[in-house]
């Protein structure tokens, strides 16, 4: 980025994560050599960075502190599903067989080649020799193995489990090779080997991946102060290209105000995500800093209990009036959801309708499937036998959930539905309460994991939604093509957008803020989650 640019116009990411996809199932649908498809070894320098390390004056710490909104609950990113442990850990701690890089597109890392059996169903990875987790032990087969199959038995959480359910058996094939043979073939389980079911931890740290020897990569943890920030420090013994900083800090906010005065005077380089894009002429000055616009993956969504209660998962304590599909669809038509993005979001970002974003390779835009119309929202609420409703309005303490909640209550209110507004703190509150227990009728997050559209195929997932016709969508699109995998999907997208299973307000921009001289940030979000600072440079 030239110095003098105020602003990159974000190339959205998703579509070249997909392309990756298709590179490796057109690996595996054309006839394999005996030895494969062998990918180069890691480069010198990590995927995707432009910046050029600086050394900092003789006797200075070379540091760098970014200021995030979604605290980790734990250190173990496989131990929830919330995006927040892999931001701040996956790549910077702990590092995964493949990774993928700021383009979106799968590179090498732990193993520096794989291929993949004609019928789909057999994956071998070499691994780096010199991969050393931070204690000095070995990155080996036995280590790997032992992860696959922590993730597929173990307690870890529940989407990480599916995402391995695939897996039919690993096997260390000598020190430096493994084999994972699948029951099925799959288009998108080596994608999910590159987030966070993919890590490679330290079997000695499994009891506590808090530990400063539990990761591989560049940095390890130093300390970490609940409800302030998680520092990290350079892992001296890395096998890899060092990082260019010898402390990295995560500062985590509440208010995203304070964020902002933090970053103005000069105490945070980076803002991850700006949280409040009204604010974002405060850094029009371009001598001291520059504003990136990019894309998430974050698709900002309004669940709804539809109140399916599967065996062996709490029941949860939505209204039942949300099984109806007319109130679902009456409680989407009532919400202006451009007002809203508006009035939330500053304008900032896309309308959608369904639970994928414009670079999702089935994305339809369903964002006029059910348009904004109170007068018709209460005529579905007439004919449904509820014109005396009355919702629990769940958001988490996050800035866009908070702000959209209030709005939503507001709109609601007009057609009738009265909303009682309860802020559960995040994560731990939220996840306990909405996520694993379902005790919510609507809450709000931003869901920023890979496919999640693929999430409404699971009775068990927080929004409780059973629909067989989804599940066998899906069901199709991973078992098939690619091309299958396109087509199913999208019929995914419409069956849950005509069900109103959820109501989808709008895909989150990627709004970063940073110091003058900060170079290297990813201008995308790709769905790793991970806030990669390998690649990032200080002047």
């Amino acid at each position: 980025m030239a110095k003098s640019e105020a602003r990159t116009v974000g190339v959205r990411t998703r579509g070249r994560a997909f392309a990756a996809l298709v590179a490796a199932a057109a690996l595996v649908l054309t006839a394999c050599t005996a030895g494969g498809q062998q990918l180069p070894a890691p480069a010198p320098a990590p995927s995707g960075s432009t910046a050029v390390p600086t050394e900092a004056p003789a006797g200075e710490a070379r540091t760098l502190v970014i200021g995030a909104t979604a605290e980790p609950q734990t250190l173990d990113p496989t131990a929830t599903d919330a995006a927040a442990g892999p931001q701040a850990l996956l790549y910077n701690v702990f590092e995964t067989l493949i990774r993928l890089d700021s383009a979106g597109e799968l590179k090498p890392l732990l193993a520096q080649a794989w291929d993949v059996t004609p019928d789909r169903l057999t994956y071998t990875f070499r691994l780096n020799p010199s991969a050393k987790f931070s204690d000095g032990s070995p990155v080996d087969a036995d280590a790997v193995v032992a992860n696959i199959e922590r993730i597929r038995t173990g307690t870890v959480a529940p989407k990480l489990k599916r995402a391995m359910e695939v897996v039919a058996s690993t096997e260390a094939v000598d020190a430096q090779t493994v084999n994972v043979v699948l029951s099925r073939p799959s288009v998108t389980w080596l994608f999910d080997m590159a987030g966070a079911a993919g890590i490679v931890m330290n079997p000695t740290g499994f009891a506590d991946a808090g530990s400063q020897t539990a990761g591989s990569g560049p940095l390890t943890l130093d300390r970490w102060t609940p409800g302030d920030s998680i520092a990290l420090k350079r892992n001296d013994a890395y096998w890899g290209t060092p990082t260019r900083f010898d402390e990295v800090t995560f500062r985590y906010f509440k208010d995203p105000n304070a964020m902002n005065a933090s970053m103005l005077s000069g105490q945070l380089d980076i803002i991850s995500n700006l949280q409040a894009p009204e604010t974002i002429d405060q850094f029009s000055d371009t001598s001291r800093f520059t504003v990136i616009e990019g894309s998430t993956e974050g698709e900002v969504t309004m669940a709804i209990n539809n109140g399916a209660a599967p065996e062996g998962v709490p029941a949860g304590t939505g209204n039942p009036a949300l099984k109806d599909v007319r109130v679902r669809k009456a409680i989407t038509m009532a919400i202006d959801r451009k007002a809203l993005l508006d009035t939330v979001w500053h304008g900032k970002g896309t309308l959608i309708g369904s639970m994928a974003v414009p670079t999702d390779p089935y994305y339809e835009d369903l964002s006029q499937l059910y348009p904004y119309d109170p007068e018709q929202a209460k005529a579905l609420l007439a004919e449904a036998g509820q014109t005396n409703l009355t919702l629990r309005l769940r958001p988490p303490t996050l800035p866009y959930a908070t702000k959209a909640a209030q709005f939503i209550a507001s709109q609601l209110g007009a057609v009738g539905i009265t909303v009682q507004v309860e802020e559960l703190q995040f994560p731990r509150q939220w996840i306990d309460t909405a996520m694993t227990n379902a005790d919510y009728d609507l809450t709000i997050v931003s869901h920023v994991e890979p496919r999640d559209v693929l999430t409404y195929a699971n009775p068990a997932f927080y929004w409780r939604y059973d629909n067989p016709a989804v599940q066998e969508a899906v069901k199709k699109g991973t078992e098939g093509t690619v091309e299958e995998y396109t087509t199913e999907l999208r019929t995914a997208a419409r069956l849950i957008a005509e069900d109103a299973a959820s109501v989808w307000l709008f895909a989150l921009p990627n709004l970063v803020v940073t110091q003058h001289g900060v170079t290297g940030v990813a201008e995308n979000a790709n769905s790793s989650l991970s806030f990669d600072v390998t690649t990032i440079a200080k002047a």
